[in-house]
């Protein structure tokens, strides 16, 4: 669902981190825009050390903890949202010019669909009528196991070599 940012996009994102940077007192450093950038050109759901190894492979001097803290900044001010499908690690998404949508998730093999409904808009309306509250924001997340299992053993083996590479490097 989500596709790489336009640089229009990254341009204002840098803006709004900037600005944030500024207001909270926090360094502006270019090592943080590194991130941010890897991050809106990249496409999906990713954890910390997958920015960080796709950034190390691309020869650029960032370490494990400033893609870490820069992350935890981004969620902070909006531009980067953390998600827990059921796992003990978060992923994360870009947040900012993307369309509101939820996820359906293979508790075998760990898949994650992003689909958009406009009925559940409606039900959040209707709550906020309902119950007097001013909703902010939400999240959706549907759990189930793939319905092709030959396609989710193999995206299961492909994860596991995934993160096998990664605790090798």
């Amino acid at each position: 669902m989500a596709n790489r940012a336009t640089e229009e996009i990254i341009s204002e994102v840098k803006d709004l981190f900037r600005n944030y940077l500024k207001e909270k007192k926090h360094r502006i450093t270019p090592e943080r825009f590194m991130v941010l950038e890897e991050i809106y050109r990249s496409d999906g759901h990713f954890d910390a050390d997958e920015i960080y190894f796709k950034m190390k492979d691309n020869k650029s001097r960032v370490s494990r903890a400033t893609v870490y803290n820069t992350l935890d900044l981004l969620v902070d001010c909006g531009l980067v949202q953390r998600q827990q499908f059921g796992k003990n690690q978060s992923v994360y998404e870009r947040a900012y010019s993307f369309q509101q949508h939820d996820h359906i998730i293979c508790q075998h093999c760990e898949a994650v669909v992003e689909f958009c409904d406009p009925r559940i808009h409606e039900i959040q309306q209707m709550m906020e009528k309902l119950h007097g509250f001013k909703i902010n924001d939400h999240s959706l997340h549907f759990y189930g196991d793939c319905k092709n299992p030959d396609t989710c053993e193999r995206k299961k083996e492909m994860k596991i070599k995934k993160m096998t590479k990664l605790t090798m490097n």
